[in-house]
């Protein structure tokens, strides 16, 4: 007989849709910034300006994420406890604390897409923004700047799942896998909201199509890592059998994964339509969903 998982005893943290969002957004922002920083770095002249896209989505999604995370604390205003010492008012950094380095992680990747954020607004404006010029994409502070976000943005992505496997929580500490599912799912969905805003535009540079290649090697690599996390469950598995399970085939694994890598074929879709982008967005959003309250249902 194969042993129970350990953790069906404990109290759920009663988490609600704050998180929930909080998780979606943060993705987002980390996969938008790590997207951008890449297609400055490496890409033509003609894909700057979706690089320049990619920093204005990401810094307000870091700004609705530090909210949403804030305002699910039971006392929001005590916030700024996680990063200073109440006392002497000095930094405060717990090295041990899921939670301390999370909050400095997020803290330190915002003042970075706020960096490039600046810049993107003076590429948009030159004369309206002189004293940014700087900060404009392509520059070699810029470039700096990219480099080290997109770390902290890779960092945020994935934080999320790992916050939830260190906790003694069935399903999410019962899987080393997380951490990679959530960053992967980070990835295809902000490829798929980048994709989606270039199509308002119309613009169809390289870049762009290779958002396109990229999401679907992302979308596969979701699935494959998806399956792995439910397989390394082992009798914890019995977790999904459940509304909730049934949940995670309907809402993410159809719609978010596996229509868009059939309906992802050449004509079938034309490379402006949005709903491919929209259905993977769903499936990411729907992602989290299944995930943190199937925990929270045992």
């Amino acid at each position: 007989m194969i042993a129970p998982s350990s953790t069906w005893f404990t109290a759920e943290p009663r988490w609600g849709w704050m998180i929930v969002a909080y998780f979606f957004l943060g993705g987002l922002a980390g996969g938008c910034y790590f997207l951008a920083a890449f297609i400055e770095l490496l890409g033509r002249r003609e894909d700057w300006p979706l690089a320049r896209l990619g920093y204005l989505i990401a810094f307000p999604l870091v700004v609705l994420s530090g909210l949403l995370l804030t305002m699910d604390l039971s006392r929001p205003l005590r916030f700024w406890h996680m990063l200073i010492e109440r006392n002497t008012f000095m930094p405060m950094f717990k090295a041990w604390s899921p939670m301390s380095i999370g909050s400095w992680a997020l803290s330190i990747f915002g003042l970075f897409t706020f960096i490039s954020f600046l810049g993107a607004m003076a590429d948009l404006d030159r004369d309206r923004w002189p004293g940014l010029q700087l900060l404009r994409p392509t520059t070699l502070f810029s470039r700096v700047v990219a480099v080290v976000g997109a770390f902290f943005g890779f960092f945020v992505a994935s934080y999320t799942g790992v916050l939830l496997a260190v906790t003694n929580r069935p399903l999410w500490s019962d899987t080393p896998l997380l951490g990679m599912l959530f960053v992967v799912s980070a990835a295809s969905s902000s490829c798929a909201l980048m994709i989606l805003m270039a199509g308002r535009y119309g613009w169809t540079t390289p870049a762009v199509a290779g958002l396109h290649r990229m999401d679907k090697w992302m979308i596969a690599l979701e699935l494959v890592v998806l399956v792995a996390m439910i397989v390394s469950l082992g009798s914890a598995a019995r977790g999904w059998l459940n509304v909730w399970g049934l949940l995670l085939v309907v809402l993410v694994v159809v719609p978010g994964l596996l229509l868009p890598l059939l309906a992802w074929r050449p004509g079938r879709f034309p490379e402006r339509s949005a709903a491919m982008p929209m259905l993977i967005l769903f499936g990411a959003l729907m992602l989290r969903v299944v995930i943190v309250y199937a925990s929270e249902a045992i």
